[in-house]
């Protein structure tokens, strides 16, 4: 059974940093899409960076040049490097994995980022 756990969220001031991991288990990590998704109170869910199982990354533009995605197939994790954070950055932050990057089908249960002025 496929599962995805997500850790290192937590509190900061503006400006800081934080590094999500995404503990993955129960189908080929290193053959599927994994992505980074979040979604703050009262707003839709929306990707954030997506890695396939080439490496390639995509980010979206409001954390491009900021959040930085990869992953350690032996170890069958995810992370997100998040920097620069700005309070705009809280939300429920989720890793979500699938055969194909248009097409997520496991989706962990989330960590909570919060990041004040």
């Amino acid at each position: 059974q496929a599962q995805l756990v997500e850790s290192g969220g937590g509190s900061v001031q503006a400006g800081g940093s934080l590094r999500l991991s995404c503990a993955a288990s129960g189908f080929t990590f290193s053959s599927y899409c994994m992505g980074w998704f979040r979604q703050a109170p009262g707003k839709e869910r929306e990707g954030v960076g997506v890695i396939d199982s080439a490496g390639r990354t995509w980010y979206a533009d409001s954390v491009s040049g900021r959040f930085t995605i990869s992953q350690d197939n032996a170890k069958n994790t995810l992370y997100l490097q998040m920097n620069s954070l700005k309070p705009e950055d809280t939300a429920m932050y989720y890793c979500a994995a699938g055969p194909r990057c248009s097409d997520f089908v496991y989706r962990g249960q989330g960590t909570q980022v919060t990041v004040s002025p």
